[in-house]
């Protein structure tokens, strides 16, 4: 076994240092009395009550949670069913072009991507708004749902939807009571993936956006060109809160299931 050397203390412990301890001062600086976010001026939690009252904010945070959930949705559905056909299709015409327009995103970079959807919004004069952000955030974020239920579908034993065939099920009813079931972990982390992805959003956001349809990162964006204000401060901590909430109970219910598929692996040679 190798040991650990202090070079490699030293290495981990600046790499962390480099990724949280920005974090880490942000954070303590949205608790600052001062206006001023490098002065501190005693201990505070007035910018959060700021930023309850900053209807802007809410408003921005409200758009983009709309947006997020269904672009999502709609992404997930889209998704799905491509990469279905991609893996079930087998061999058809038009493969190796289908392939690449649900994978061009993956590489495309956003601003090209924004653009083309600008002009295109444009050419068929489609208003921008809440509609047009979420066609944009629905279209880079497919691709990634789809490459995460390929990845399952390919893994998947067809085995088990032949046998539903043979017992008399559908196409349609083995997919829904059978294939869809299996996947689903993989259908709900692509879900998670597009909600992430258009949470973060910018660049897209900021072509295909209209009047009324300010999303957070694009409020955001705004305010800290005019200077950091202690708000920004309190609503990233409020963020990176979430955030870690969200990954703490996710790491105890992974946990939890893998306890348990351990426990019932052991009970399984007893009860038989």
């Amino acid at each position: 076994m190798r040991r650990f050397s202090w070079f490699n203390a030293t290495s981990l412990t600046l790499g962390f240092a480099f990724l949280y301890l920005p974090m880490i001062i942000l954070v303590v600086y949205s608790f600052n009395d001062s206006r001023l976010v490098t002065v501190w001026a005693g201990f505070s939690t007035k910018w959060y009550g700021e930023l309850v009252r900053n209807e802007e904010f809410l408003d921005a945070a409200w758009v983009t949670v709309r947006v997020a959930f269904f672009s999502s949705c709609l992404a997930t559905v889209l998704g799905t069913m491509a990469a279905y056909v991609l893996v079930r299709a087998g061999r058809f015409r038009g493969r190796t072009l289908f392939s690449g327009m649900i994978y061009a995103p993956l590489v495309m970079p956003e601003v090209i991507t924004g653009l083309s959807l600008l002009l295109l919004f444009i050419g068929i004069g489609l208003d921008r708004g809440v509609f047009t952000v979420v066609l944009a955030h629905t279209t880079f974020a497919m691709c990634y749902v789809s490459v995460v239920v390929s990845s399952r579908l390919t893994t998947f034993d067809t085995a088990l939807e032949e046998a539903a065939l043979d017992l008399g099920a559908s196409q349609f009813d083995s997919f829904r009571l059978v294939t869809l079931p299996i996947i689903a972990p993989a259908v709900i982390s692509g879900w998670l993936l597009a909600f992430t992805l258009s949470l973060d959003d910018l660049v897209i956001a900021s072509f295909t956006t209209g009047p009324g349809a300010t999303t957070l990162p694009i409020k955001v964006f705004s305010a800290v060109r005019l200077g950091v204000s202690p708000e920004i401060n309190a609503l990233s901590t409020i963020m990176i809160g979430i955030v870690t909430v969200g990954v703490i109970i996710a790491s105890l219910i992974s946990k939890r299931a893998a306890v348990a598929q351990a426990r019932d692996e052991q009970a399984a040679p007893r009860t038989t």
